[in-house]
């Protein structure tokens, strides 16, 4: 290339400024790309990347292909722009090796050279530009490229997020104790026969508030794309509760353009948006009955129809169904359809309450007490021994969505990253036998020792009262250590504890 050409290229120096400078690439938060320039001439390469560095990008050149990899090792360019012809080979030879350090390439050719160009695009390149090279061309070619990187480091921290959110916040049932081991063993189950069956079966996910059943729901989602069925589909979570009587049909079975006042457009439903993925039916127990019989329909023939439609549309999803509430009882009520309760609990799951899985509360407090710890740069967080007595023998009656919130309060108001009881704030005993006469009972024999107590005797009155306690909770249980605890609101190894210290049997 002679430099005639050259002065052809590159215009006088006013007239690229004004065309750099107007032209200003697209960029994220002001930062401009990295470009490196792969030219053998040497004049051409130096006037563009004057230029270039005016407008603010940082540049480096190569002047061959082993010159390119040296630099690129050390520079990490955004965007190369690679020139076909070197003196120790073709371009094509390195456009492989900057695409898949994710850098965006932007080939120049001679004339004579357009099938270069070609296989430079199918390699992975992102543009190409005939020379001699005209400067804004070269510009709309950078601005392409720096467009297609942002996007690309866009979606690719998206992709992260989810899979993040999909994988350990939202998937992941921790938990050592008896209780979950049996959950987990029964998700797996589930997951390896819904990876043999065309059909796969309804799951229908029971337990209190806040036991974690949608955690339970999307780890069931996800293992079973593990065993190979329904990889990186869908899943929809759809919470029967939260929406409108008015609108629950429309959202779920879709509707078609004008099928009543207000429908615009025509929208498919939640059930067509699950593809071949997970639609999981939050709080099935308050879908209104008369959608309950469209529901059955759908597991029954496979089908959904769109509101105003008189086409069938295939159903591929696999369907997961939650509830705290007792549907059987319900359907016995006639406020839940038995012929769909029935379709529904194909399979169950029934997600345990916090006070009945041993251990896990301390384990699952310390996850959460890391977990905003991090999300809030706080520091390693520690428990002191009061706080570690208050998690295991509060009865949590909120479950595992009650803990995660005052563990995670506690952890934004504690100092320094060390919890206390104070910090926590929970009453010893929160008894959910208070519906028996445990309370009542309670209450009376507290009152009644600390009457007839001195003043100097209240702990051991107090001790009496507990020690009263225990037994009329055993002999109301039946001398059944895990009904006791149930009835009095806490762990069973706290109820082994209280009764150890009271020189109690049974």
């Amino acid at each position: 290339m002679q430099l005639a050409q050259h002065n052809n290229q590159v215009t006088d120096s006013k007239a690229e400024n004004n065309s750099l400078t107007s032209s200003e690439p697209f960029s994220m938060d002001k930062q401009k790309a990295k470009l490196l320039i792969v030219e053998d001439e040497v004049l051409f390469a130096r006037a563009v990347m004057r230029r270039l560095q005016k407008a603010g990008y940082e540049c480096e050149h190569a002047e061959n292909l082993q010159d390119a990899k040296r630099i690129a090792k050390q520079f990490s360019p955004d965007i190369v722009l690679l020139d076909m012809r070197l003196p120790d080979g073709n371009g094509l030879d390195l456009l492989a090796d900057f695409v898949a350090k994710n850098a965006f390439v932007v080939v120049m050719t001679a004339h004579g050279e357009i099938s270069d160009a070609v296989n430079a695009m199918k390699l992975g390149a992102v543009d190409y530009l005939k020379k001699p090279i005209d400067l804004e061309e070269l510009l709309l070619s950078i601005q392409k490229a720096e467009n297609a990187a942002v996007q690309s480091n866009s979606l690719d921290y998206s992709r992260q997020r989810n899979a993040h959110a999909s994988t350990t916040e939202g998937a992941e049932l921790l938990g050592n104790s008896h209780a979950m081991q049996s959950v987990k063993a029964q998700i797996q189950r589930i997951a390896q026969l819904v990876a043999t069956d065309t059909v796969p079966p309804t799951v229908l996910i029971g337990g209190e508030t806040g036991t974690g059943k949608d955690v339970a729901a999307r780890l069931l989602h996800l293992s079973c794309q593990n065993n190979g069925k329904a990889n990186n589909k869908p899943f929809v979570h759809v919470d029967c509760a939260s929406l409108p009587a008015e609108l629950i049909e429309s959202e779920l079975f879709g509707h078609e353009k004008g099928a009543f006042t207000g429908a615009l457009n025509t929208r498919p439903g939640l059930i067509e948006a699950a593809e071949d993925g997970t639609l999981f039916l939050d709080e099935i127990g308050e879908l209104p009955l008369v959608l309950q019989a469209k529901l059955l329909n759908v597991l029954e023939r496979r089908v959904v129809r769109r509101i105003g439609s008189t086409k069938e549309r295939p159903v591929l999803a696999r369907f997961i169904a939650a509830t705290n509430r007792d549907l059987h009882e319900m359907s016995l009520a006639g406020k839940f359809r038995q012929d769909l309760y029935y379709r529904l609990n194909v399979m169950s799951i029934h997600m345990p309450p916090l006070r009945e899985r041993e251990d896990d509360a301390v384990l699952l407090a310390k996850h959460f007490a890391t977990q905003t710890s991090r999300r809030y740069g706080l520091g390693i967080p520690t428990f002191s021994s009061d706080a570690i007595k208050m998690v295991q023998q509060y009865s949590w009656p909120g479950n595992v969505r009650e803990l995660k919130h005052q563990v995670s309060r506690a952890m934004l108001l504690c100092s320094e990253g060390h919890l206390t009881d104070t910090d926590l704030a929970l009453p010893l005993y929160q008894s959910v036998g208070q519906q028996s006469s445990i309370g009542t009972f309670a209450a009376g024999v507290s009152n009644r020792y600390l009457e007839n107590s001195p003043n100097n005797g209240t702990q051991t009155a107090l001790d009496a009262a507990e020690k009263a306690i225990l037994l009329q909770a055993l002999t109301e249980a039946r001398s059944n250590v895990s009904e006791a605890a149930r009835k009095l609101g806490v762990t069973r190894m706290t109820m082994r504890y209280r009764m150890d210290k009271h020189n109690i049997s049974h």
